[in-house]
């Protein structure tokens, strides 16, 4: 059973800073792609940043430049370090990890439970 673990969320005002942290813990052979999506109310959820094994990023428009995504494959763990926040990044943030399960299976997309960040005054 593959986990993933959350934490960091919380209430900010706009121009502040939120650090996101997402742990895999479990049976599993290698992680891939980790990643970071947000859903804010009434709206779908979308890609805010992702990270590969070899450390090639990937961010949507709207973060670049005030958001950076890391890892430590050591530690089976993705940060999401978000400055200069705005109202509008005001969602739930949820982890996301493309988990390889066993030598020669398949990858498995699997998620966090979900953090809310708040950006407000």
């Amino acid at each position: 059973q593959v986990q993933l673990v959350e934490s960091g969320g919380g209430l900010v005002q706009p121009g502040g800073s939120l650090r996101l942290s997402c742990a895999v813990s479990g049976n599993f052979f290698s992680i891939n792609v980790m990643g970071w999506y947000r859903q804010a109310p009434g709206k779908q959820r979308e890609l805010v940043a992702a990270i590969t094994r070899d450390h090639n990023t990937n961010y949507a428009d709207s973060v670049k430049g005030r958001f950076t995504i890391s890892r430590d494959n050591a530690k089976y763990t993705v940060y999401l370090q978000m400055n200069s926040l705005k109202p509008e990044d005001t969602a739930v943030y949820y982890c996301n990890a493309d988990v390889r399960v066993g030598w020669g299976t398949g990858i498995t997309p699997y998620w966090g439970q979900g953090t809310q960040g708040t950006v407000s005054s």
